[in-house]
């Protein structure tokens, strides 16, 4: 599955055929929220985290989402992934328990995925 990464917007067509490609309506991601990028495909979100690790990222700015196609924008990403659980960061769970933290992932999501 490939893994793409994520630094100006992508086009719907480009989204749909990631998705297409991994799980049919939902791609996995990560991202970057000091970079404000973002890595989407792969199996697993530790996948996306590693390239972006490789790629220059450090391991307390990345997060784990999924992103569902055919959902409205509201509705569209599920703040879940294991990447996510870090006692240290003060996120005990797989889902990112902080609610100014998934506001700018939002955002930082929808600037590059439309």
């Amino acid at each position: 599955m490939e893994i793409k990464i994520i630094k100006e917007k992508i086009l719907l067509e480009e989204f749909n055929r990631l998705a297409q490609e991994n799980y049919g309506d939902m791609v996995k991601g990560v991202v970057d929220v000091t970079q404000k990028i973002l890595a989407l495909g792969g199996e697993l979100h530790a996948d996306a985290e590693t390239l972006l690790l490789e790629n220059g990222s450090k391991q307390e700015d990345l997060w784990g989402f999924n992103i569902f196609k055919e959902r409205s924008k509201e509705e569209r990403i599920e703040f879940v992934s294991f990447i996510n659980i870090r006692p240290a960061q003060k996120n005990f769970s797989m889902e990112i328990e902080n609610d100014e933290l998934q506001k700018l992932i939002q955002s930082i999501i929808n600037t590059l995925v439309d």
